[in-house]
């Protein structure tokens, strides 16, 4: 993340939270899920803390789960991935239910809480872990996706450089990532501020409410 927040702010109390790898196991969904009656989503948007806030405000989303995927690593850290090199990008997992909300809403949901013309990161993180991607799970997710980024490219005139790439393993992130808006308020809306996320949204999208 921004280092302003990870030095001014959360010190070294953030940095030596211990990680719970040993624990973690990767999920594609895990064993628990009803995979009956719900569905998963994989999105990339930078920051998975913003990410994660975005899709709980969704109604039909069941939960949310901050990680990594994508790249070469088994189980990565985010000390691996937050370096870059690791093939692997921030992202979040979200389980839905398609009886409330569908595929293509949460695709809204996804494109206005990112910058689609911008290929080097997202907001004020930068490097490939932090790039935009939708990872599609099936043919018809990928319809969806293509069929969503060509309406923006036509209606807005944006050169689109999200990627729309096969889902693959996802790791959950440490622990101290999970719900980290909710736990860490203060210093959270500090680091979305200093990002700048929400005046290039605006800067982006203006009036249009994804409809």
């Amino acid at each position: 993340m921004i280092r302003i927040l990870l030095t001014a702010v959360v010190g070294g109390a953030l940095l030596a939270a211990p990680s719970p790898a040993a624990a973690r196991a990767s999920a594609t969904p895990g064993p628990d899920l009803p995979r009956d009656t719900l569905e998963v989503a994989t999105f990339a948007g930078g920051c998975f803390w913003c990410m994660e806030e975005a899709f709980d405000h969704v109604r039909g989303v069941v939960s949310t789960t901050s990680g990594y995927t994508g790249g070469r690593l088994e189980d990565p850290t985010y000390a691996q991935v937050s370096a870059g090199g690791s093939g692997h990008f921030e992202a979040v997992l979200v389980v839905f239910d398609p009886k409330v909300v569908s595929f293509a809403s949460l695709l809204g949901t996804f494109w206005h809480n990112v910058d689609p013309t911008d290929d080097g990161g997202q907001f004020c993180d930068r490097g490939s872990q932090y790039r935009s991607a939708i990872f599609v799970r099936n043919a018809r997710q990928r319809e969806l996706a293509e069929a969503s980024k060509r309406d923006i490219e036509s209606r807005r005139g944006f050169g689109v450089v999200t990627g729309i790439v096969d889902a693959s393993t996802f790791w959950p992130a440490e622990d101290y990532h999970q719900d980290y808006y909710q736990k860490n308020p203060v210093r959270y809306r500090f680091y979305k501020f200093n990002c700048g996320r929400k005046a290039r949204l605006e800067e982006v999208w203006g009036e249009d409410d994804g409809g």
